[in-house]
């Protein structure tokens, strides 16, 4: 059985108490019981290897058995995502955690029919960033995925400008996903439209900022799957995966 991962912000000495909504959580939903195995992290690459001691109401009293700390993997991928609609954002946050993606930027794109306005985008990003999370512990990421605040279009093309390689996911393009050179160092960028594909001037601003238009396939995925898709093709090629 996978041991279950949970978040926790104190990860030092020989004892810990798991409480908050993660103690309630292990002791309450997964219920887990005095001697199983479970495992906490800060999200940042450090772990705590500990056995349970005691369950309490809400909360789980831990024995520590071992530590260690996890590298950032290398290339980052980042991943701008134009907004989808409906709960597509949530579902394309969620397997590109899962998948491994290390940032996640939302993109209002001149083609997204969703727009995060006013009181919209601290819901948005909350849903982002707790999915993000959950997918993250139930992956068992040691290091999980940033949400980044949304992006315009004029902070996406600095971001690609300053990639060690920047893509964009493009149905016209003519070089495959497949076949691209990646860089010797730097971030990888990939950049996936909303619904209605990427603008023409949103793609000759990209092109500006050195961005290669790949063509992931022979097919038109939806925009909650290219992500996670590309993602898999540069997870295989770079020796991640």
């Amino acid at each position: 059985m996978t041991v279950p991962v949970f978040l926790s912000g104190e990860l030092g000495g020989s004892e810990l108490t798991l409480d908050g909504p993660e103690g309630r959580h292990a002791a309450a939903v997964r219920r887990l019981r005095a001697g199983e195995r479970v495992d906490l992290t800060d999200g940042a690459g450090a772990v705590a290897e500990c056995v349970v001691r005691e369950v309490l109401k809400d909360a789980l009293r831990l024995d520590v058995i071992g530590r260690y700390d996890v590298e950032p993997p290398q290339p980052r991928l980042v991943v701008v995502q134009g907004l989808p609609k409906g709960d597509r954002g949530e579902l394309a946050v969620e397997m590109m955690t899962e998948a491994g993606v290390d940032v996640i930027v939302p993109w209002a794109a001149a083609r997204s029919i969703t727009q995060w306005k006013g009181d919209k985008v601290a819901k948005a990003l909350h849903r982002w960033r707790s999915t993000a999370r959950e997918a993250g512990k139930q992956a068992r990421r040691f290091h999980l995925p940033e949400v980044t605040e949304p992006a315009s279009t004029a902070q996406v093309e600095a971001l690609l400008a300053g990639a060690g390689l920047g893509l964009v996911l493009h149905e016209e393009a003519a070089e495959p996903l497949s076949r691209v050179a990646l860089p010797a160092a730097g971030d990888i960028v990939v950049v996936v439209g909303p619904e209605g594909g990427v603008a023409e001037e949103e793609l000759a601003r990209f092109r500006t900022a050195k961005a290669v238009p790949v063509l992931l396939g022979p097919t038109v995925l939806r925009t909650s799957t290219a992500g996670v898709a590309a993602a898999a093709v540069l997870m295989t090629r770079t020796g991640r995966w």
